[in-house]
């Protein structure tokens, strides 16, 4: 754990450079590896991560973290509301419509995650934790014989998504707007 923290340190500054923005961001990232760790063996996320994480995301998100979409802008406040919003509505949504397929934890999780991420990191990181999440989910079905009630714990890929948007945003962005050019 504190191996896989100091890697995401060092990839933290590679990316964003020193200041004091690093901070938020690296709290955030040790967020996402204790958050991992205990969904994987207890399946929840605790409130006294994602709670605090909200509040402390929408001050830093508002004064200090730098939008992961264009890295030389610090987020702001508008869109650090709005990303905490739009994670906490769209898991919400899907909590309901999933009839409890999705817990709480992840609900918050993602009002943390975009209150510093933003909103299109919210959308993104529910892709790309979404994609990720089905390759398990097959592999699950293919080769262990586990049927689709079968609980597999989403904040680890909510995680990776996070750290994708964090570390790929702009670039995976930019891909996207290109394409087809």
């Amino acid at each position: 754990m504190e191996s896989l923290n100091a890697a995401l340190y060092a990839l933290v500054f590679y990316v964003y450079g020193p200041g004091w923005h690093l901070l938020p961001l690296l709290a955030f990232v040790s967020a996402l590896v204790v958050i991992t760790f205990i969904d994987l063996d207890h399946q929840i996320i605790p409130d006294r991560i994602t709670l605090p994480g909200v509040a402390l995301g929408l001050v830093f998100g508002s004064l200090l973290v730098p939008d992961p979409f264009m890295r030389e802008a610090v987020l702001g406040w508008a869109p650090s509301l709005i990303g905490a919003v739009t994670g906490f509505v769209l898991f919400y949504a899907i909590a309901l419509l999933s009839r409890g397929g999705m817990g709480g934890g992840d609900i918050k999780f993602m009002a943390m995650a975009g209150s510093l991420l933003g909103w299109k990191g919210v959308l993104l990181t529910t892709f790309v934790g979404s994609f990720a999440g089905s390759i398990l989910g097959l592999f699950l079905l293919a080769f262990k014989g586990k049927g689709r009630k079968t609980k597999v714990p989403f904040g680890p890929f909510l995680a990776l998504g996070c750290l994708i948007t964090l570390f790929a945003g702009q670039e995976i962005l930019a891909w996207y707007l290109h394409v087809g050019d």
